[in-house]
């Protein structure tokens, strides 16, 4: 058990039934009443933020999570086989449980999070960026890359994002795994 003096950013609570990660707490003393924590809360298994009041000196219940190393094999349908980087325990995810599936490709690493406890997988977490092929694209015209326009590229994982016009066939880009967005080309 922890109070509302104990609160730090990415700390662990458990709150309304649901594991929540402290993304933003900010301790207020007004001249009148009694002091508060104003906090923004994220949901680990919805991915929400939802804002919140506790009240100065309230206890909380604290969890411990697991932060392990995991590389990603395969896929049969929904299910994603990853391997442990430590054990070499081969083990299965459900897609719901990966922030962007559609960008994994073999033998890309990821992080999982697991509640300490009940040893329960609870989120997969992909690096910030990919590096990905594109295997497809319209070919660009020559003098239209000072325009903003966008075109359609496949990439080697299947997934389809916006490229500017000057990506061809065959070239790397970095992609931006929490927005699904184009980021620079890779040289």
């Amino acid at each position: 058990m922890a109070s509302t003096s104990d609160f730090k950013n990415g700390l662990c609570i458990e709150f309304n039934g649901d594991l929540f990660v402290i993304v933003e707490f900010q301790h207020v003393k007004p001249g009148k009443g009694p002091a508060f924590v104003r906090t923004k809360l994220k949901n680990l298994k919805t991915g929400k933020v939802i804002p919140n009041t506790f009240t100065a000196g309230v206890k909380i219940n604290t969890q411990r999570i697991e932060r392990r190393q995991y590389q990603y094999l395969y896929s049969e349908g929904d299910t994603y086989h990853f391997m442990n980087a430590e054990t070499f325990e081969q083990t299965f995810f459900d897609k719901k449980l990966i922030s962007a599936p559609a960008f994994l490709k073999e033998g890309d690493n990821v992080d999982v999070l697991y509640h300490a406890e009940t040893e329960m997988p609870i989120n997969c977490d992909m690096p910030a960026y990919v590096e990905l092929k594109v295997t497809y694209t319209e070919p660009g015209e020559r003098g239209n890359t000072a325009t903003n326009t966008f075109k359609d590229a496949t990439l080697e994982t299947g997934a389809v994002v916006k490229v500017p016009l000057f990506i061809n066939t065959g070239e790397r880009i970095k992609v931006d795994t929490r927005s699904g967005e184009y980021s620079e080309r890779v040289k």
